[in-house]
């Protein structure tokens, strides 16, 4: 007789991780519950149920802010029990390509593919800013999930953004918009930051309701403060919260 494969070995926080077996596309003769755990027949329907749980943080970092912003999201993410932060970067575009850029990053998070979208329980974009706008490369990605917008890969997940500018009039606001109006386009269902996080309140150097932000400089050396590390962690954590309860 196959040994069943436990779902909750593969979570540092196995506790709620069943939840999400309700609104899962897995038959549920493919593994049962037990003791509040899931066990399932085969490891290939363990690993698509697991995927569920993830939350994907998609961003581009030239200087490495967005990068930095992107890592506390993710802490935020998996201060939510049984959900995972699974991030991801875009490679760089140029006017001329004259090198293939390689599958895998030197450094950093693995690049974003077609599959993480349909996969994922929600979706956080993040980018710098270019001119009020997203970075191209970011652009780039999401101008090529035609196939998972006419599937409706993201329809009625929870998506969010945030950004990193040089400047607090820098666009911060308008760039967290561009990031949201693909995401409207694939029904995903928009999650910001309320007044009701103090950090946004007080903060003096990033932070807003359309996302998390932060205020790196002139050349980007400046620190991301307390509230703004606050910030980012409680979009994740919203984020990641939405998800868990859509899923139950």
């Amino acid at each position: 007789m196959t040994k069943s494969i436990k779902a909750s070995a593969f979570r540092r926080k196995p506790e709620s991780i069943f939840l999400l077996i309700l609104k899962s596309q897995i038959k549920m003769d493919s593994g049962f519950r037990r003791n509040d755990d899931l066990y399932f027949h085969d490891p290939q329907s363990c690993l698509v149920f697991l995927a569920m749980s993830d939350i994907l943080i998609v961003y581009y970092s030239r200087t490495g802010n967005v990068a930095q912003l992107a890592r506390l999201v993710a802490r935020g993410v998996e201060e939510v029990p049984g959900m995972h932060a699974r991030l991801r970067s875009v490679p760089p575009v140029a006017p001329v390509t004259e090198t293939a850029a390689p599958p895998v990053p030197d450094e950093g998070a693995p690049y974003a593919t077609p599959a993480d979208l349909r996969e994922c329980a929600g979706l956080i974009l993040g980018s710098p800013t270019r001119f009020g706008n997203m970075a191209a490369p970011l652009k780039h990605f999401i101008d090529t999930t035609g196939a998972e917008w006419a599937s409706g890969a993201l329809v009625g997940k929870p998506a969010a953004a945030f950004t990193s500018t040089g400047t607090t009039h820098g666009g911060q606001e308008s760039t967290l918009v561009s990031m949201l109006l693909p995401l409207l386009h694939h029904g995903a269902l928009i999650v910001g930051l309320p007044y009701t996080e103090a950090a946004l309140n007080a903060t003096r150097a990033g932070g807003t309701p359309y996302g998390a932000s932060h205020v790196a400089g002139l050349n980007a050396d400046r620190a991301i403060g307390d509230d703004a590390k606050i910030l980012a962690r409680a979009l994740g954590r919203r984020v990641a919260a939405i998800a868990a309860k859509l899923g139950t």
